[in-house]
């Protein structure tokens, strides 16, 4: 229980404090915040916010005091096996951040009833949220909603919507439904059914009281599979989250993408736009080089929410307009490509020498685009002019754009093998290679540039093929401005 101080009363010196909870209206005016103190002196002092209301009297709670706190829950013999790399919880965490909740614990838990059953209840037992993903198949091992249903003493229910759901779903892909995922239409009674969709496993809402302190723990379950987790998240769980704070009930969010600069550099040019106490908030990742931003609003109608985001975007680009080429979760540089080529009505092939080939890969899987005519992957140089007949790269390069009718080409000389000792091989500094960008442009212009592109082996390849594109993205821009 807390007791209230007027702000310019010192709670430990004897002065008068007001009743607990509860303060009266006349003691309070719109600008003065009050001290909070829990009767334990090792409780840190708050100060908070009074909102006036019409009543006689302001309500203060626990729980609005503090900051939300999650725990994300991994749960699968792959996971603990190290058979499958955790990329849930390094998604969720984010989220969540994003949300203004701080992530406090990551737990990973086998296929065991007893092990999930007591990592729940210690999760329960320490923060406000908990979100889970795995365990909600029909195989015997998926055993999340019978831990849950032990730990919440609540019994398991078959729920005819999600049993509707599930027969639907196998039905329209033309095959018949095995007795065991009606396992995946059982929830605890008092649990609400999370819709997935895009597959057979419903996740579950379900609060967990603790009777000892009256702490309720609110938990999420979700399946594993990211393409089905992702969207439930997003759809449900992110506005349930947001609705707990009372006024808000409203999110939207807005991912742009940026090449060309390194994490900590973007920071520092973004400066106090990803403050953590900022509204909207600001999240940046980074993934095989390229920068997403994500901006995060909650307001009270989503018309408050895109305006804004709209500014803040406006903001973003007033700092680092150079490297940015799109919007969107799964928008890359060949998408931005691909619609720049579409507007002008011009079309690309792409040559890749060397020992790998993802821009090949990348646009391709465009799909039917008439801006990509297609491309070549050949070991070198001297491979290449052999099947053009040509005596020099120039030479062999206009053959290809006559051959393939097209107004641009991109070349890249060259991937490094991933087993050379350059790349494999423990150094004191990053692995590296010296890579030639070519941009044939509509005019049969080439415009050349040399860099030496480091990165981890993972990475190193991705790195090439997406800075080749940047150089194709410029010399279009520039061709824009002639």
């Amino acid at each position: 229980m807390f007791q209230v101080w007027r702000p310019s009363s010192n709670p430990h010196s004897g002065n008068e404090k007001f009743d607990i909870f509860t303060v009266t209206k006349k003691w309070i005016s719109a600008k003065e915040h009050l001290l909070v103190v829990d009767p334990d002196p090792t409780i840190q002092i708050l100060s908070l916010p009074i909102r006036i209301t019409d009543g006689p009297t302001v309500r203060m709670s626990q729980q609005n005091s503090t900051k939300w706190t999650a725990e994300v829950i991994s749960i699968g013999d792959e996971m603990t096996s190290g058979a499958r790399l955790d990329t849930n919880a390094q998604w969720l965490s984010q989220r969540l951040a994003e949300l203004g909740i701080e992530v406090l614990f990551h737990t990973t838990v086998c296929d065991t009833l007893a092990h999930n059953v007591n990592v729940f209840q210690t999760a329960a037992r320490r923060v406000d949220f908990v979100v889970c993903t795995g365990g909600l198949g029909p195989t015997r091992d998926d055993l999340t909603r019978e831990a849950l249903s032990e730990v919440a003493s609540d019994p398991l229910e078959l729920r005819k919507q999600a049993l509707d759901h599930i027969e639907t779903l196998f039905s329209s892909r033309g095959r018949p439904m095995s007795e065991r995922n009606r396992l995946q239409a059982m929830f605890p009674s008092t649990s609400t059914i999370i819709p997935n969709p895009l597959g057979t496993a419903p996740g579950i809402d379900l609060r967990l009281r603790e009777d000892a302190s009256d702490h309720v723990c609110r938990v999420f379950a979700l399946p594993g599979v990211p393409a089905e987790m992702m969207p439930m998240f997003d759809q449900y769980v992110a506005p349930s989250l947001v609705s707990n704070n009372g006024d808000q009930h409203v999110i939207r969010s807005l991912v742009m993408k940026f090449f060309g600069t390194g994490e900590s550099a973007m920071e520092e040019r973004l400066g106090d736009t990803i403050a953590r106490d900022r509204q909207p908030r600001v999240g940046i990742t980074v993934s095989a080089a390229t920068i997403s931003l994500r901006i995060t609003a909650h307001a009270e109608t989503a018309q408050e929410c895109e305006a804004m985001i709209a500014d803040t975007k406006t903001e973003i680009l007033g700092r680092v307009p150079e490297y940015y080429f799109g919007d969107g979760e799964n928008y890359e540089q060949y998408h931005a490509i691909d619609s720049s080529l579409r507007s002008r009505g011009e079309s690309l092939m792409v040559v890749e020498l060397g020992y790998a080939a993802p821009l090949n890969d990348w646009f391709a899987s465009l799909g039917d685009t008439p801006s990509y005519r297609g491309g070549l992957s050949l070991a070198n140089e001297r491979e290449l002019r052999r099947h053009t007949s040509a005596s020099a790269l120039a030479e062999a390069i206009t053959q290809l754009k006559s051959q393939f009718d097209v107004d641009w080409l991109l070349l890249v000389d060259g991937y490094p093998s991933l087993n050379s000792p350059l790349v494999r091989e423990p150094s004191e500094t990053m692995p590296n290679a010296s890579v030639k960008m070519l941009v044939s442009s509509p005019d049969g212009v080439l415009h050349e540039r040399k860099s030496t592109i480091a990165g981890h082996p993972d990475i190193l390849q991705p790195r090439i093929g997406k800075t080749a594109m940047e150089h194709l993205r410029a010399v279009m821009a520039a061709t824009d401005l002639a």
